[in-house]
């Protein structure tokens, strides 16, 4: 379960691995508005993702797509907050809480030996 200590790093590894269960349940304009409030996305952002409006699983990939290329160093706890106020989300809360940081850095760490050599 997060509770403050967990990386954004680490949320940001997990929200990879449940990328198309995200993608697929997320009201991508609640957590747009969220993390526009909270100064993680700016204004061209959400203009931006606001033009997939027709199309919600597209505008909440970008969105994704837009915090794994972000330099805000809490992007991914900002989204994970965002997820946990959706009370029809809770499902996706436990999905995330599920994953341990072992569980998902040990195959992070497999993939930088094999970046190494090119395999």
């Amino acid at each position: 379960m997060f509770n403050g200590v967990e990386s954004n790093e680490t949320l940001k590894l997990k929200f990879r691995k449940l990328h198309e269960k995200v993608v697929d349940s997320v009201n991508a304009i609640r957590v747009i508005n969220f993390l526009f409030q909270e100064r993680v996305i700016g204004v061209d952002d959400v203009t931006s993702l606001m033009m997939q409006e027709k199309n919600r699983q597209r505008q909440c990939q970008q969105l994704l797509m837009l915090l794994h290329n972000s330099k805000h160093p809490q992007a991914f706890i900002h989204l994970y907050k965002a997820i946990k106020r959706e009370t029809y989300l809770e499902w996706l809360v436990e999905d995330i809480d599920k994953f341990t940081e072992q569980s998902v850095i040990s195959p992070l760490q497999k993939l930088k030996i094999s970046d190494k050599t090119g395999y």
